[in-house]
């Protein structure tokens, strides 16, 4: 196989030499090509005109079978077989048994390997896996292009030409150009057949205990909020870890030959294989659950860190990984992190969130990217537009290196405006805050010349531990908030953990629906000492100073009342104790959960504020998981139902005399901000890069102009107004 010379004779040597030791008339290797048919490449006993004029779809012919169920055919009498097709060119009427494998390369289909024999021939297990070890070393071979030379064959095109241009969601804006960073290894198994299979299995039986103990210890240790996984997530890794069906399968790999190392992966292409078949979103998801434990215990033989965040980094890393944890992006030198490219991910993400708020790049959804990318290529991240380009030519990095001039200049202008208060034509003064939830956050405040902090989450400090923060160190850490906003407000949320947000620490069952279940006020108020404890720090630390709290998720008005009253009573116990109450405190609830918007009435004369968070609310709104790929982006946040939902809202709190502001992604976006102007907002918390493009719209906006042009246009069955309002601002001049 590693012979020189040109690719046809290559491939007719290894199939010659296959029939041969398989003791077998024909032997044939069939390449996927990129749309979607299999072309015969090189045959030992067919007719050698067939070669490259013979092709099959997927599922058609005992071929094309093999390559779309991702699994071995082994048949005495082919011509029997209902998907048995002929094709006349290759004159093999004469041949009546068949045996072929898939050659899979990360769960992904390259070609067919194929032997025929002129007997009724029963093919033995052994020969079955003997011709699965040779497919496996055929595929690493053509994926890397050592045994199909991609030039000689210009049609060869097996794998994806890796300069190309792919297409995912912008979730955090900006350019980022640089090189690639994988966050979880890639293994290259070179040495694939074992010398000895006894020590081999001794090898994987170690490698697989390590891998439990250290499931296990992450669920019970302090390694769980430094690795940022889930509990419910490990608890799975560990259900997988010590499924006996698994380890029997890797120890069958062994037993036929293969290195510890090639059976973890040749298990591996199998599960993934037949999990990429899966039409239910469940077992599909499972398949990055099973990825992931592969590459824990193939880190585990190899002896490598699972993640490379403690890896020397390039001082221009752009991470490319399946998914990740906001822990696990902390992990990483900020210095030196230019972008981050997920093929899952969400806009509202909690890792998405930390990504904007360190102003970090950021683009999800792009299919396959981990398997097309290796570490070091050249990578170009537009966070603007979602696009990614993949070992780009000078033209696109010129092109791109232009624009990234652009925005620094753009940049500078918004600089410019720091001390310029947000005021549009007509006169109406829109506080523009930012979103925060680290102390990495703070300079962003006084650098983006914002009013004040809008939301701080208060969860990232919880999420980002090893263990529950004690309270000195929750009090040291508001404290610190407090000292660095130097008297500008800041908006404390109380704790907002479950859904997407679990505490490794803090015991949580599995919910079928976790958007919906455990989670935020509710987990507040079952565990009335968490929410206390957090009080008391709040309390403590704005001694003598003035401070603003709300609360997530309140669906009911008791649930506001029942959170006021524990605040109460540690009011009353500082005063107990001779400890100094807050300057001034007020506080607020988040609107979330659209039961609440029918309760405004009764809940308003209760609040000091209301503040709307978009993210939680619009995915309640169109019982739309904002986390699901098929039905995330579905609904647009500019439809008249939404925004009329808004109009109704901003109506109830006006007539109370209680402001109303509104902190969710939507408000970084000068469009959906011009929109929420009109609609008489007047306070917005937005990502701090966002201040300056928000600040550049309301300038040029005549929010009476806009509110009078939208007048009955709410009232419409329209999908959304998106296109009427970028209009709108084109012809008006106002930049977006």
């Amino acid at each position: 196989m590693a012979q020189s010379g040109p690719a046809e004779d290559r491939l007719e040597t290894v199939v010659r030499l296959i029939a041969s030791n398989m003791v077998a008339e024909v032997c044939s290797i069939y390449l996927l090509q990129p749309d979607n048919r299999l072309e015969l490449y090189a045959t030992q006993g067919l007719r050698a005109e067939a070669v490259h004029n013979t092709f099959l779809s997927l599922g058609e012919g005992l071929v094309g079978t093999v390559a779309k169920s991702a699994r071995p055919l082994a048949l005495s009498h082919a011509q029997r077989h209902p998907a048995f097709a002929y094709r006349p060119e290759t004159g093999e009427d004469p041949f009546l048994s068949f045996l072929g494998v898939p050659l899979l390369r990360g769960g992904r289909v390259l070609g067919v390997l194929a032997v025929q024999n002129v007997t009724t021939r029963t093919y033995k297990l052994e020969e079955m896996e003997a011709l699965e070890t040779v497919a496996m070393v055929l595929a690493e071979m053509v994926a890397s292009g050592e045994l199909v030379n991609l030039v000689e064959l210009h049609r060869a095109e097996v794998a994806d030409d890796r300069r190309m241009h792919h297409y995912g969601t912008a979730i955090s804006e900006g350019i980022a150009l640089g090189h690639a960073v994988l966050h979880q290894p890639r293994f290259h198994v070179t040495r694939i057949i074992a010398e000895d299979s006894d020590e081999e299995l001794t090898r994987i039986e170690d490698a697989v205990g390590r891998l439990r103990a250290s499931v296990d210890a992450m669920l019970s240790g302090d390694t769980l909020g430094r690795a940022g996984e889930h509990r419910e997530i490990l608890e799975t890794y560990r259900m997988f870890a010590n499924d006996s069906g698994w380890l029997a399968r890797l120890r069958e790999a062994v037993e036929s030959g293969l290195t510890a190392e090639a059976a973890v992966e040749r298990v591996q292409n199998e599960t993934r294989a037949r999990l990429m078949r899966q039409t239910d979103p469940y077992m599909r998801e499972r398949l990055h659950d099973l990825d992931d434990l592969a590459n824990r215990l193939l880190g585990h033989l190899v002896g490598v860190p699972m993640t490379a965040a403690g890896d020397k980094l390039p001082t221009d890393a752009i991470v490319i990984a399946r998914n990740m944890g906001p822990a696990e992006l902390l992990d990483y030198d900020s210095q030196k992190l230019r972008g981050l490219v997920l093929e899952e991910g969400s806009a509202t993400a909690h890792v998405s969130i930390v990504a904007r708020a360190l102003g970090i790049p950021m683009i999800g959804r792009v299919a396959g990217i981990t398997d097309i990318l290796e570490p070091g290529d050249a990578v170009i991240a537009d966070g603007d537009t979602g696009e990614v380009y993949a070992l780009p030519s000078q033209d696109i990095v010129d092109a791109y290196s232009e624009k990234a001039r652009f925005r620094a200049r753009r940049q500078a202008q918004f600089r410019k405006l720091r001390d310029t208060p947000a005021v549009t034509k007509d006169g109406e003064r829109v506080a523009l805050n930012i979103n925060a939830g680290l102390m990495v956050d703070l300079p962003h405040l006084h650098e983006a010349g914002a009013d004040g902090i809008g939301l701080f989450r208060t969860e990232l400090q919880f999420l980002v531990a090893s263990a529950m923060p004690r309270l000195s160190e929750q009090r040291a850490f508001y404290s610190q908030v407090l000292d660095q906003a130097k008297g500008k407000p800041v908006t404390f949320r109380t704790l907002d953990v479950g859904g997407d947000k679990v505490l490794p620490y803090l015991a949580h069952d599995k919910e079928e629906n976790p958007a919906l279940g455990w989670r935020a006020i509710r987990i507040a108020l079952d565990r009335p000492a968490l929410l206390r404890y957090q009080f008391r720090a709040l309390l403590q630390a704005a001694s003598g100073r003035h401070l603003r709290l709300m609360f997530p998720m309140v669906a009911e008005v008791s649930e506001f009342e029942a959170a006021r009253a524990m605040l109460d009573r540690e009011l009353t116990r500082l005063d107990k104790v001779g400890q100094a109450r807050p300057a001034s405190l007020e506080v607020g609830s988040m609107l979330e959960v659209p039961s609440l918007a029918w309760q405004l009435d009764a809940l308003l004369p209760m609040v000091d504020f209301i503040s709307i968070g978009s993210n939680d609310l619009l995915q309640f709104f169109f019982a739309s998981d904002r986390g699901n790929t098929r039905v995330g982006d579905r609904y647009d946040l500019l439809s008249p139902a939404v925004l009329s939902f808004f109009r109704h809202v901003v109506s109830r709190c006006r007539a109370h005399d209680v402001p109303i502001s509104l902190c969710g992604e939507m408000a970084g976006r000068p469009l959906e901000a011009m929109t929420l102007v009109a609609l008489g907002f007047r306070k917005l918390s937005i990502p701090p890069a966002a201040v300056g493009p928000v600040k550049a719209m309301i300038l040029e906006l005549d929010a009476a102009d806009l509110s009078a042009f939208l007048g009955d246009k709410l009232d419409r069955p329209d999908r959304t107004l998106r296109p009427l309002l970028t209009d709108y601002a084109r012809e008006r001049g106002i930049p977006l």
